[in-house]
């Protein structure tokens, strides 16, 4: 779908992890959908146009403050994008405590923190909001070697179905998006950490993956932005607490 410039005109939008890949895709979308966007993550990628906030989503003073300097640029806050996230490859046995914390820490934590941030700042406001935070096809279903991912993915469905019926009452929607395979910058570490293991290629394991999918390709940043700004539209109003993949008909769900 063509982007409309009038989309999102005037709305103000945060959105973590925006320095790559799926993160950089929604920024940019809703920029070219008219909105006023924040970018928010360690090493922020320049835009023009779009106030980038430097910071760990992961650390509770860091996310306060990214709400509160977007509000007060851009006069409120009416979309949060939970984004930020990190992958791993290493089976349960092989797998030491603190890669477990740092990969639920990243992915949680950012998600549970960003979402009360944004919420309390929705509540305060009294005209809504949106959120929106990243789970994963692997949130649905087991992947070998990648526990501490599964789990933390999980955890952001059943969180965020939670987090729907808490806020309803403020005219607060929550919802994730759930990707299947998306060619972003990830994929360098996912194919040298399953190469590693299946004595493969990376080439050969991304080539593996990518038949995989019926559709007959990988997802791109576009295809899962344009999914989350629809759901940031009143055309959207009525769903609260779903989980909304594109996978290209891989394990549907």
């Amino acid at each position: 779908m063509t982007p409309d410039p009038k989309r999102h005109a005037g709305k103000s939008i945060l959105v973590t992890g925006s320095a790559s890949g799926i993160g950089l895709g929604i920024v940019d979308r809703f920029l070219a959908e008219g909105a006023r966007v924040a970018g928010f993550d360690l090493n922020p990628t320049p835009r023009d146009g779009v106030l980038s906030i430097t910071g760990n989503a992961a650390h509770e003073p860091d996310m306060d403050q990214a709400v509160a300097e977007t509000v007060a640029r851009h006069g409120g806050l009416d979309v949060m994008v939970c984004n930020a996230g990190v992958i791993a490859v290493t089976p349960v046995t092989e797998m030491s405590f603190a890669e477990w914390k740092r990969v639920m820490d990243i992915n949680i934590d950012s998600v549970f923190l960003g979402s009360r941030a944004a919420a309390r700042a929705m509540i305060a406001q009294g005209r809504g909001g949106v959120i929106v935070n990243a789970a994963s096809g692997a949130g649905r279903r087991g992947v070998p070697n990648l526990a501490h991912y599964c789990a933390s993915k999980a955890a952001i469905i059943n969180f965020t179905q939670t987090l729907a019926i808490e806020l309803a009452p403020h005219g607060i929607r929550a919802n994730t998006y759930v990707p299947g395979h998306i060619e972003t910058p990830f994929w360098g570490g996912i194919a040298d950490g399953f190469a590693k293991r299946w004595g493969k290629e990376p080439e050969e394991v991304i080539a593996a993956f990518r038949a995989s999918v019926p559709w007959g390709r990988f997802g791109t940043p576009d295809d899962v932005a344009a999914t989350v700004s629809w759901l940031a539209t009143d055309d959207a109003e009525y769903m609260s607490g779903q989980a909304l993949a594109m996978n290209g008909a891989e394990f549907p769900y």
